[in-house]
C-alpha cells in the first residue's frame, strides 16, 4: 500500500488524474485545490462544470480548513458525503452555483493514509462518462476512462463495490436535508 500511497502523492502534487478506489465506488480524483486538474475530470468525465464535484479528507480537522459549519449528526459512520455552506480554500470550478461545496471524511484506509499524507483533500467522482451507470468494480471501468488517468491505484480491483455515500445538505439555517 506504500508505494501507491506514494506513486498517488507524486501524481496528485504534479496535477495529474487518479483512478482510484474509495471507501463507495472506483473513482476519479485530483488534488482539489488544483483548478486546473479539476478542469481535466469535468473533460474526462464530459460532466458540464454546474454540477459541482465530491472531495475527501481525512478527518474532520482537515474538514475544518474547508467549512466550520459542522453537523450535529454523525458523518463519519457510514460513508455520507455532506453538502456545506460557506466553503473556503477551495476552487470556484469545485464549488456548485450556490457556493457551496460536498465534502466527506473518507473512511477506507487507502484514502485516509493517502489524503493524510498528501496534506490535503482531493476530488472523487465516480470513474464514468457523466450520464452513465456507476461502474461497481474496476473491470466495469470503460477503457477511456482508465487511458485518461496519469495513475490507476493497484488496490482492490477485484472487489465488487455497491453503493455510493449517502449524501445530506446542510442549510443556511442548520436543517439538514437527505438528498440521496
Amino acid at each position: 500500500m506504500e508505494k501507491e500511497i506514494s506513486n498517488s502523492i507524486e501524481v496528485l502534487k504534479n496535477g495529474g488524474i487518479l483512478l482510484y478506489p474509495t471507501d463507495t465506488i472506483w473513482g476519479i480524483g485530483c488534488d482539489a485545490t488544483n483548478k486546473q486538474a479539476i478542469n481535466k475530470i469535468y473533460k474526462i468525465k464530459q460532466r458540464a462544470e454546474s454540477k459541482s464535484l465530491i472531495s475527501l479528507v481525512s478527518d474532520t480537522k482537515m474538514l475544518n480548513r474547508y467549512t466550520n459549519h459542522l453537523p450535529k449528526t454523525d458523518v463519519t459512520s457510514s460513508p455520507t458525503t455532506v453538502i456545506y455552506q460557506n466553503v473556503e480554500g477551495l476552487p470556484k470550478n469545485l464549488l456548485a452555483r450556490d457556493n457551496t461545496a460536498a465534502l466527506r471524511i473518507v473512511q477506507d484506509d487507502f484514502c485516509k493514509k493517502l489524503i493524510e499524507q498528501f496534506g490535503k483533500g482531493i476530488v472523487s467522482t465516480s470513474a464514468n462518462i457523466s450520464g452513465e451507470i456507476s461502474p461497481k468494480q474496476f473491470s466495469e471501468i470503460s477503457t477511456y476512462i482508465k487511458k485518461n488517468a496519469d495513475y490507476i491505484v493497484n488496490l482492490r480491483q477485484e472487489e465488487r463495490m455497491e453503493f455510493p455515500s449517502s449524501i445530506i445538505k446542510i442549510n443556511e439555517n442548520g436543517i439538514i436535508t437527505k438528498i440521496r
